[in-house]
């Protein structure tokens, strides 16, 4: 198996239990916070969902400029959804085209032409799409939790979903 195919196999994996906590979003309370520092459930959301196109995009090219981190609010649940259709579809496409050279050869992140970080790509892969996805559903799942939002199931029972049972 090639480091493509155990990354895509992760990756669709993953993704279903992303949509499920994406589907769980009340549309009623997208902008609410849990404290004014943090995201809105509408701004965590929408991250989440565009997150895999944006990720592999950057991860195409062989050099890319930071980003800079303004993060729109979503108007609905059905934008979040619809923008994690499209954003798995556009990353699952473009890691199809990637092999193993390619995915072990150096990527770079620049601000203004200076370097910040030069690893091998999949690394990048597995640390900022894969790590972080999953870094920010845990983080949903908690705003979830305090709106008194049914918490799915995510790698086992949660407190509201048995699927073992």
């Amino acid at each position: 198996m090639s480091l493509g195919e155990a990354l895509l196999m992760e990756f669709d994996q993953e993704a279903q239990t992303t949509k499920r906590v994406l589907e769980r979003v009340p549309d009623d309370k997208l902008a609410w916070k849990p404290h004014p520092k943090s995201f809105s459930l509408g701004q965590l959301a929408l991250h989440i969902a565009s997150g895999p196109g944006q990720i592999v995009a950057a991860a195409a090219q062989d050099t890319a400029e930071a980003p800079n981190f303004s993060q729109p609010e979503a108007t609905s649940r059905q934008e979040v959804l619809e923008t994690f259709s499209k954003s798995m579809a556009s990353a699952r496409t473009t890691l199809k085209s990637m092999d193993d050279a390619r995915l072990t050869s150096t990527w770079r992140l620049v601000r203004n032409g200076k370097p910040m970080m030069e690893i091998p790509r999949i690394a990048f892969l597995r640390s900022i799409l894969m790590n972080h996805t999953y870094h920010h559903r845990g983080q949903l799942s908690v705003y979830l939790r305090l709106l008194e939002v049914p918490v799915p199931s995510i790698y086992g029972p949660s407190a509201d979903e048995n699927p073992f049972a």
